[in-house]
Protein backbone atom coordinates (compact mmCIF):
# COMPACT_ATOMS: atom_id res chain seq x y z
CA UNK A 1 0.00 0.00 0.00
CA UNK A 2 1.24 3.45 -1.27
CA UNK A 3 2.25 5.84 2.14
CA UNK A 4 0.41 8.96 1.31
CA UNK A 5 2.17 10.47 4.38
CA UNK A 6 5.36 10.09 2.68
CA UNK A 7 7.06 13.31 0.53
CA UNK A 8 9.05 10.95 -1.49
CA UNK A 9 5.67 9.10 -2.58
CA UNK A 10 3.76 12.63 -2.90
CA UNK A 11 6.54 13.69 -5.48
CA UNK A 12 6.54 10.60 -7.10
CA UNK A 13 3.05 11.37 -7.73
CA UNK A 14 4.13 14.51 -9.75
CA UNK A 15 7.90 13.10 -11.08
CA UNK A 16 7.80 9.40 -10.85
CA UNK A 17 7.15 8.69 -14.64
CA UNK A 18 10.22 8.83 -16.89
CA UNK A 19 8.90 11.11 -19.54
CA UNK A 20 7.54 13.94 -17.01
CA UNK A 21 11.71 13.43 -15.44
CA UNK A 22 12.88 13.98 -18.97
CA UNK A 23 10.54 16.95 -19.96
CA UNK A 24 11.94 18.72 -16.72
CA UNK A 25 15.54 17.76 -18.29
CA UNK A 26 14.74 19.85 -21.79
CA UNK A 27 13.23 22.81 -19.65
CA UNK A 28 16.60 23.51 -17.51
CA UNK A 29 18.31 23.48 -21.14
CA UNK A 30 15.68 26.05 -21.77
CA UNK A 31 12.96 24.19 -23.83
CA UNK A 32 9.54 26.28 -23.23
CA UNK A 33 7.56 25.46 -26.52
CA UNK A 34 5.76 22.41 -27.08
CA UNK A 35 6.79 21.44 -30.24
CA UNK A 36 10.29 22.02 -29.06
CA UNK A 37 9.60 19.57 -26.02
CA UNK A 38 8.03 16.77 -28.85
CA UNK A 39 11.18 17.29 -31.00
CA UNK A 40 14.01 17.30 -28.07
CA UNK A 41 12.18 13.65 -26.55
CA UNK A 42 10.18 11.77 -29.41
CA UNK A 43 7.53 11.80 -27.51
CA UNK A 44 3.78 11.77 -28.53
CA UNK A 45 2.02 14.98 -28.05
CA UNK A 46 -1.03 13.30 -26.34
CA UNK A 47 1.59 11.92 -23.64
CA UNK A 48 3.28 15.06 -23.79
CA UNK A 49 0.48 17.06 -23.09
CA UNK A 50 -0.64 14.77 -20.25
CA UNK A 51 2.80 15.25 -18.46
CA UNK A 52 3.06 19.14 -18.94
CA UNK A 53 -0.64 19.09 -17.53
CA UNK A 54 0.64 17.31 -14.90
CA UNK A 55 3.85 19.59 -14.16
CA UNK A 56 0.96 22.78 -14.44
CA UNK A 57 -1.18 21.58 -12.01
CA UNK A 58 1.05 20.52 -9.57
CA UNK A 59 2.72 23.80 -9.95
CA UNK A 60 6.06 22.71 -11.29
CA UNK A 61 5.48 24.60 -14.36
CA UNK A 62 3.45 27.36 -15.40
CA UNK A 63 1.63 28.16 -18.72
CA UNK A 64 2.26 31.90 -20.34
CA UNK A 65 0.53 32.75 -23.99
CA UNK A 66 2.76 34.13 -26.95
CA UNK A 67 1.94 34.52 -29.98
CA UNK A 68 4.21 34.65 -33.32
CA UNK A 69 2.93 37.60 -35.80
CA UNK A 70 0.57 36.23 -37.99
CA UNK A 71 -0.01 32.97 -35.95
CA UNK A 72 -2.81 32.34 -33.21
CA UNK A 73 -1.60 32.43 -29.91
CA UNK A 74 -0.34 29.39 -28.25
CA UNK A 75 1.29 28.88 -24.81
CA UNK A 76 4.94 27.42 -23.65
CA UNK A 77 5.71 26.30 -20.51
CA UNK A 78 8.34 27.64 -17.66
CA UNK A 79 9.45 26.62 -14.72
CA UNK A 80 8.36 27.81 -11.19
CA UNK A 81 10.29 28.28 -8.48
CA UNK A 82 8.99 24.99 -7.01
CA UNK A 83 10.23 23.70 -10.47
CA UNK A 84 13.93 25.57 -10.28
CA UNK A 85 14.34 23.59 -7.09
CA UNK A 86 13.93 20.21 -8.72
CA UNK A 87 17.36 20.82 -10.53
CA UNK A 88 19.18 19.73 -7.64
CA UNK A 89 17.16 16.49 -7.95
CA UNK A 90 18.32 16.46 -11.73
CA UNK A 91 21.54 17.17 -10.48
CA UNK A 92 21.68 14.15 -8.29
CA UNK A 93 19.89 11.70 -11.08
CA UNK A 94 22.40 12.74 -13.46
CA UNK A 95 25.41 12.46 -10.89
CA UNK A 96 24.59 9.10 -9.99
CA UNK A 97 24.07 8.65 -13.40
CA UNK A 98 27.50 9.74 -14.47
CA UNK A 99 29.40 7.04 -11.77
CA UNK A 100 27.13 4.18 -12.54
CA UNK A 101 25.28 4.25 -15.41
CA UNK A 102 27.67 6.27 -18.54
CA UNK A 103 28.00 4.29 -21.77
CA UNK A 104 30.80 6.16 -22.79
CA UNK A 105 33.72 7.79 -21.25
CA UNK A 106 32.08 11.62 -20.72
CA UNK A 107 28.75 12.80 -19.70
CA UNK A 108 26.72 14.57 -22.52
CA UNK A 109 26.16 17.41 -19.84
CA UNK A 110 27.77 19.02 -16.93
CA UNK A 111 26.88 20.80 -13.94
CA UNK A 112 28.46 24.10 -13.51
CA UNK A 113 28.39 27.49 -11.40
CA UNK A 114 27.34 30.05 -13.41
CA UNK A 115 29.29 32.96 -11.66
CA UNK A 116 32.36 30.88 -11.64
CA UNK A 117 31.97 28.54 -14.58
CA UNK A 118 33.49 26.07 -12.40
CA UNK A 119 31.82 21.96 -12.12
CA UNK A 120 29.59 20.98 -8.74
CA UNK A 121 29.12 18.03 -7.40
CA UNK A 122 25.54 17.18 -5.55
CA UNK A 123 26.31 16.58 -1.74
CA UNK A 124 23.80 16.48 1.50
CA UNK A 125 25.23 19.83 3.62
CA UNK A 126 24.34 20.21 7.25
CA UNK A 127 22.96 23.28 9.26
CA UNK A 128 26.85 24.58 8.78
CA UNK A 129 27.10 24.54 5.69
CA UNK A 130 29.01 21.75 5.46
CA UNK A 131 29.17 19.08 3.12
CA UNK A 132 27.96 15.67 4.56
CA UNK A 133 29.57 12.33 3.13
CA UNK A 134 27.02 9.66 2.43
CA UNK A 135 27.85 7.36 4.65
CA UNK A 136 26.94 9.26 7.56
CA UNK A 137 23.27 10.31 6.12
CA UNK A 138 20.38 8.34 7.57
CA UNK A 139 16.64 8.39 6.74
CA UNK A 140 14.70 8.69 10.07
CA UNK A 141 11.46 8.29 10.45
CA UNK A 142 10.00 10.92 12.87
CA UNK A 143 7.00 10.37 15.30
CA UNK A 144 3.28 11.51 13.81
CA UNK A 145 2.56 15.18 15.24
CA UNK A 146 -1.20 14.04 16.11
Amino acid sequence: MLDSACSIQRSLDVIGDPWTVLVLREAFMGVTRFGDFATALGISTDLLSDRLTTLVEAGVMERRPYAEPGRRSRYDYHLTSMGEELRLVLGALQQWGDRHRLDDDSPSVERRSRTTGGRLAVAFVDESGGAVELEDVAFVSVPDPA
